[in-house]
């Protein structure tokens, strides 16, 4: 009669015989040299699903302007009520028809501990001439501008800054600020607080470009600039 130990070992290369028959049909899983299992990814998970396929086909509906908004459901209190809390003090009787958002960047200020406020002038075009602004190595700072929503509201503004030294990009940022409706008094918005790198290599001439675009990628302002960073704040 055959020991337990013998008998175990018998049922366990059974088992293993059997997995690698029905392994050789299942065309998720290959083995190597070795023998060794391993599960590839199967076709479906390659591909979108067809719930996938529905959201990408969601259609949304019409846009409205915000007096259509406002007049839309008004007996319904608790809707006014939402849409009061949304638009804030909106006053229907000076929006504009049209349905375009109107999105002006009034001022960009540079705030820092060490120094003065620095308010940079905007120019029309965009593309302030010769060095804009020189930055203190190594020092902490806040970017805060205001801006001006009138005619409808903007969706998802967000602020997008390219930074380059030499022509190679050494840094890329992009922070969503939300969502705004139009009133009469401009938005500020204080960025999060940063720092300047230090040491010889950091110290030069950078090229930047700074876009404010909303969720349909329209851009309401892209300024191309150069500045610096130097081992002091630039004497004013």
């Amino acid at each position: 009669m055959e020991s337990n130990g013998k008998m175990k070992e018998k049922m366990e290369d059974s088992d293993n015989e059997t997995n690698r028959n029905s392994n050789a049909h299942d065309p998720d899983i290959a083995s190597d040299s070795e023998g060794k299992i391993s599960r590839q990814p199967s076709q479906s998970s390659c591909y979108a699903t067809e719930d996938d396929e529905d959201l990408a086909n969601i259609q949304l509906g019409p846009k409205m302007t915000i007096k259509e908004h406002l007049e839309k459901d008004k007996d319904d209190e608790s809707l006014r009520r939402w849409k009061e809390q949304l638009l804030g003090s909106v006053d229907a009787s000076a929006v504009e028809e049209n349905q375009e958002p109107d999105v002006k960047i009034m001022s960009l200020t540079i705030l820092s501990p060490e120094r003065p406020d620095l308010m940079l002038p905007i120019p029309e075009s965009g593309n302030p001439k010769g060095l804009w602004f020189t930055l203190k190595e190594g020092s902490r700072y806040r970017l805060r501008f205001s801006v001006k929503i009138s005619n409808d509201i903007v969706c998802g503004l967000k602020y997008i800054n390219t930074v380059w030294k030499t022509g190679i990009k050494v840094d890329s940022s992009k922070q969503m600020l939300g969502t705004f409706s139009p009133q009469a008094e401009p938005y500020t918005h204080v960025m999060e607080e940063e720092t300047t790198p230090s040491g010889i290599f950091a110290r030069g001439s950078y090229s930047a470009r700074t876009k404010f675009v909303d969720d349909d990628n329209k851009c309401y302002l892209e300024i191309n600039y150069t500045f610096d960073i130097q081992k002091d704040w630039h004497s004013t």
